[in-house]
């Protein structure tokens, strides 16, 4: 998501950089085409014009101008705009309510508030050691609640039995009873898709509301919506008073218009978007990080959070112990890779990193994700004592790898000396742990604590 923003404005942000002074031209040269990059973004006009207004009148004064790096001021500038419009800071999920904390699923057909009331569910427990139940309320479409219960199983969360022919209020009193029957800590329930001006459905969801007090009321959005998502953030806002926001599919909208559109209009955070349909693929939403990305500062903090979901932490330890006495076999190559495509691959990884998205055409195929697959294929084409003992591989062998990862001996070649390389810096980094052990800087060092400036002032002195 927000691709296509991404590059205009840092294209457009590049230009003023390039300049040692700016003059009020040159800002209002920049200020035009952020208007343009943000409305082909498909982020709604009046959202457009409150933005720039806002920036303009803050870009232009003496200070900005006449200070050692106006551009940098304005990028400053337009990356603080960029995080109030999308709401600031992160709002979690509320759930200081006497249990159960009703969470009420809402939005239009088709927006995946059926798998998306999955994943949250799935995170809550997991993430939040909430014992969760789900409830389907969707009476309309076919095997809607047949769909809620699978994705419950999947989740392995408990699920509301389904009831034929019962109507939404009614599943949503027995949905009560038996979720503070059974000591749940929070409820979900999945309502029916809707348009916003189906007045009868509308007031079937107000009915709903009623009578389960919800602590949150989400709404559900696809990413892809674009100018339409005004409308129908607005409608469900106004008729039902939602408290947040889930963008799905944002993997497929490279605009990201919505976001901004929909956080402006309702004034209700987006709390998390959704990327992809397995049950993990959702992430909670950081304003500040997600402006960062948009600018191509990078993102490191969601990778550190991402990879900390994503890797085994028995078997990070091994690994760990592994490198530290120098050892280092294709089963740790192999673990490696595993963990690697858990984290959605290279290319998922890379748009998390700095200054990417400027080299992205240069670095497109450059180490696509097939290499990983082609590579965890050679290593199981081999022997659990030639994966043990990589000396063991003489040309023979390589041949019979190669034919059974069905490649050629040549792609062998390249893994078996990537191995070496890696075997090479392991020994190495055994080496410094033998002469001076981790170095002082680092000792007991706790990152959440320290400031960016004793960051920058730690990597000086350990470069």
């Amino acid at each position: 998501m927000f691709q296509s923003l991404s590059e205009k404005l840092t294209g457009a942000l590049d230009k003023l950089r390039r300049k040692g002074a700016l003059s009020e031209a040159d800002i209002d040269a920049a200020m035009r085409e952020v208007r343009i990059a943000l409305l082909e973004a498909d982020v709604a006009l009046p959202v457009v014009k409150d933005f720039i207004k806002s920036l303009k009148e803050k870009a232009v004064g003496e200070e900005i101008i006449h200070s050692v790096s106006p551009a940098q001021m304005v990028i400053k500038l337009v990356q603080d705009h960029l995080t109030e419009l999308l709401g600031d800071e992160h709002q979690a999920l509320n759930l200081t309510a006497t249990p159960p904390a009703v969470i009420l699923m809402v939005g239009l057909q088709g927006s995946g508030k059926t798998t998306t009331t999955g994943k949250l569910a799935k995170r809550l427990k997991e993430r939040d050691n909430k014992k969760v139940m789900v409830a389907s309320l969707d009476v309309y479409r076919p095997a809607a609640q047949q769909q809620l219960a699978t994705v419950a199983a999947q989740a392995g969360v408990h699920a509301l039995p389904i009831v034929p022919e019962q109507k939404p209020e009614t599943i949503t009193k027995r949905a009560l009873e038996q979720a503070r029957r059974e000591g749940m800590d929070v409820l979900l329930l999945d309502t029916a898709g809707r348009l916003q001006i189906d007045a009868v459905l509308m007031d079937e969801l107000q009915q709903v509301k009623k009578l389960a007090q919800p602590i949150e009321t989400l709404l559900v959005a696809d990413a892809l919506t674009g100018q339409a998502a005004v409308e129908i953030a607005k409608g469900f806002h106004e008729q039902i008073d939602i408290t947040g926001i889930i963008l799905t599919r944002i993997d497929g909208d490279g605009r990201g218009g919505a976001a901004l559109s929909m956080r402006h209009v309702t004034g209700q955070p987006i709390k998390f978007m959704g990327a992809g349909e397995k049950l993990d693929a959702l992430e909670a939403f950081h304003p500040e990080r997600i402006a960062s990305r948009i600018l191509d500062m990078g993102d490191i903090v969601s990778l550190v959070e991402k990879a900390a979901g994503q890797v085994d932490e028995k078997a990070a330890e091994d690994m760990m112990a592994r490198m530290k006495s120098g050892r280092f076999d294709f089963n740790d190559m192999l673990s490696q890779m595993q963990q690697l495509k858990k984290m959605g691959g290279l290319g998922s990884m890379m748009g998390f990193l700095p200054g990417i998205g400027k080299l992205k055409d240069q670095l497109a195929g450059a180490v696509p994700d097939d290499m990983l697959k082609q590579t965890e294929a050679i290593i199981l084409s081999m022997t659990k004592k030639e994966r043990q003992f990589p000396k063991l591989l003489n040309a023979s062998r390589r041949k019979r790898i190669a034919t059974g990862a069905g490649t050629d001996v040549q792609a062998v070649n390249k893994v078996v000396k990537q191995h070496q390389q890696m075997e090479k810096m392991m020994k190495k980094m055994k080496k410094f742990g033998q002469k001076g052990g981790m170095p002082k800087e680092l000792e007991g060092l706790d990152p959440n604590s320290m400031s960016k400036a004793d960051m920058m002032k730690l990597m000086k002195r350990l470069s």
